[in-house]
């Protein structure tokens, strides 16, 4: 993180947008630290936590001025008779983004940026020359930007999302110079145990290139007891801690795979090469290997610096097609003496997580995006996953719960994740949510991963599942890291953390260094550690950008291809509900769509998190409702309905 330089906001006016400073008496004044958000009419928010949760304070747009979206910023809220809170004097703390996007202008002989309105309410002065018209990207020195990078008209929509998010889409030139002199070296035995001897596969979708895990197993014994071994990539082996490519593998948090572009965490050269774990190549690795008995529960983990060799990359379609109907591909072929094996590991496993509780590991929620090979979209397919994938889920997510308990065990500290209780409001709002759907939940006012087992019971395989799960996942969040190891409520699992990813992921990254570090004898380690917290903050405030970045990419896709489909009509559901309008996911293609409230007849229209009413109806959560295609906005990711009334 950047700590940069403090900007005084004086209020040069005397006044406050939005505030009577008549009557001074009726307001309270506080110092106040809090994050930026912008809104693209240029005035924005300092956003904020109060005593009874999350609060937001108005700023005028002359407050606004240099500031970014993100900025953490300390100021003054004043809070008037009505309740409202404004916020001016703002000084700068932190700021998160270093890069911005936008074309160049002339005025008046200087040259400026213009920014995206999503990130910046003003243009920023610009250092070096450029051509007025032409597209940059830019780096943030103090109040002004220099040239990095001139971008062509093709590549534009990307290059702004990458700059909205403040994703990083290239390496320094010592980054690269690292990566190059890593991927040189041989993967020897040395220490480690050697597993070549034992058949192991991997299993991912034909395009992933950043492999980073593969599964083995041994054979169940007289005791019923088998071995299920899940290997991971050793970044931690190349990359020193501290170096300029751990530093610029930490700032980026986790790889984003944008359709058609992955940024990767790591260089391509290693997290597409040098470390994934390709079929007959020697791959050092931190192997998990988990003893599970006959009814699903894992008894023992030992965890060990191992030596492998993939015996075959199979993809989930093909496993899938050997699980459902004996179908055989000269790779499975290879393996076939493990397969059923591991058909046993995940059926344990599988039969003990549904005895704990949580929510499934397959769902149909999205709409993905089919790409041609000039990355044009082509169509649209909901995201469904195979008993393949169930497979391969189960075994990671069982792999890092025994992650998390063997830290625990010795009193380790640790990048832990954790998915809290929702709110007795929350758990109201699914039981209604549920009844508009035609089911009753029946939850207690705390929800228990049993109780939230039995509501994922009731919809598998229904009609609106993926607009239930929409919704589900809308109400409960998302998990998050912290020091403080607890429960992932999602995953009913009393510990967690993520150990499976560490070419794609920092944090797993961090849980392998410290693991390495225990195992060589280290014994060195604070619980609590003010350093692993801050990297936590910072893990979170990633992968949230990386999440939006995705989504928006995958909405900017989807607005282009629904543009051929304006004047159509369709059966959906409304699954959240906003300030501005009911968000509308239909049942055919599950593409989402905005039902502004300003559209909707009978008006005007106020909205909660629930419904939106006028004074003649109500529109809620998980209601049907027939919708027409009205506009699109591939800029924006924008796509608008309208509702069709019944006679």
């Amino acid at each position: 993180m950047l700590r940069l330089f403090s900007l005084q906001r004086p209020d040069s006016s005397g006044q406050e947008f939005g505030t009577n400073f008549e009557d001074s008496a009726m307001q309270t004044v506080r110092d106040v630290e809090g994050t930026i958000s912008l809104h693209p009419r240029g005035f924005g928010f300092l956003n904020f936590a109060g005593s009874s949760g999350p609060e937001s304070a108005f700023i005028a747009p002359p407050e606004l001025n240099r500031f970014l979206l993100d900025d953490v910023v300390r100021g003054k809220v004043t809070t008037g008779a009505d309740g409202r809170h404004s916020a001016r004097e703002l000084t700068l703390v932190e700021r998160k983004r270093g890069q911005l996007f936008g074309p160049v202008l002339e005025r008046k002989g200087q040259l400026f940026l213009q920014t995206d309105r999503e990130v910046s309410n003003t243009d920023w002065p610009l250092l070096g020359e450029a051509q007025s018209g032409d597209f940059w990207l830019c780096r943030i020195q103090g109040e002004k930007v220099s040239l990095l990078r001139r971008v062509e008209a093709a590549d534009q929509p990307l290059a702004r999302l990458i700059a909205r998010f403040d994703l990083m889409d290239d390496f320094s030139p010592e980054a690269l110079a690292q990566a190059e002199q890593i991927a040189s070296r041989t993967q020897a035995l040395g220490h480690r145990r050697d597993l070549r001897h034992l058949q192991t596969v991997t299993i991912d979708a034909p395009s992933t290139r950043d492999i980073d895990d593969a599964v083995s197993v041994i054979p169940a014994g007289v005791d019923g007891v088998l071995h299920l071994l899940v290997s991971i990539a050793d970044p931690v082996e190349a990359i020193e801690e501290d170096s300029v490519l751990d530093r610029e593998a930490r700032a980026r948090g986790t790889s984003t795979y944008l359709a058609g572009r992955v940024l990767p965490m790591l260089p391509h050269q290693l997290s597409s090469d040098a470390l994934s774990l390709l079929p007959g190549q020697d791959r050092c690795a931190l192997t998990a290997e988990m003893r599970i008995d006959a009814e699903g529960q894992v008894v023992s983990v030992d965890l060990y610096e191992s030596l492998i060799r993939s015996t075959a990359r199979l993809s989930y379609e093909e496993v899938a097609d050997w699980m459902d109907y004996g179908d055989l591909t000269p790779s499975l072929e290879k393996v076939l003496e493990i397969l059923p094996w591991l058909r046993t590991a995940s059926a344990r496993l599988g039969v003990y997580r549904q005895r704990r509780g949580g929510l499934s590991l397959s769902e149909t929620e999205v709409a993905e995006v089919d790409l041609d090979s000039s990355g044009m979209i082509q169509g649209t397919s909901p995201s469904r996953t195979t008993v393949a994938h169930q497979m391969i889920e189960r075994f990671m997510v069982c792999a890092n719960e025994a992650v998390a308990r063997w830290l625990v065990e010795r009193g380790l500290p640790g990048a832990f994740r954790i998915h809290p209780l929702p709110s007795q409001e929350q758990v109201k709002i699914l039981s209604d949510c549920a009844y508009n759907f035609g089911y009753e939940a029946g939850f207690a006012r705390q929800l228990s991963p049993g109780s939230l087992a039995a509501f994922d019971a009731q919809i598998s395989g229904a009609s609106a599942e993926p607009a239930i799960r929409s919704v589900l996942r809308g109400i409960l969040g998302r998990a998050r890291y912290t020091v403080e190891p607890g429960l992932h409520l999602g995953l009913a699992a009393p510990l967690y953390l993520h150990f499976t990813s560490p070419i794609r992921r920092y944090a797993d990254l961090s849980v392998h260094r410290l693991i390495k570090s225990y195992l060589k004898g280290d014994r060195h380690f604070e619980i609590g550690d003010p350093e692993t917290e801050e990297l936590c903050r910072h893990l979170n405030d990633r992968a949230a950008l990386s999440a939006r970045a995705e989504s928006l990419r995958r909405r900017m896709l989807l607005a282009a291809y629904m543009e051929r489909h304006v004047g159509q009509e369709y059966d959906a559901h409304i699954t959240r509900v906003l300030p501005f309008g009911l968000i509308c996911q239909l049942d055919s293609s599950l593409v989402e769509g905005v039902l502004p409230l300003e559209s909707l007849p009978g008006g005007p229209w106020e909205a909660d998190q629930v419904s939106a009413r006028s004074s003649e109806r109500q529109l809620t959560l998980g209601m049907p409702v027939r919708v027409k295609v009205v506009s699109t906005d591939s800029d924006l990711g924008r796509i608008e309905y309208q509702i069709i009334e019944e006679d």
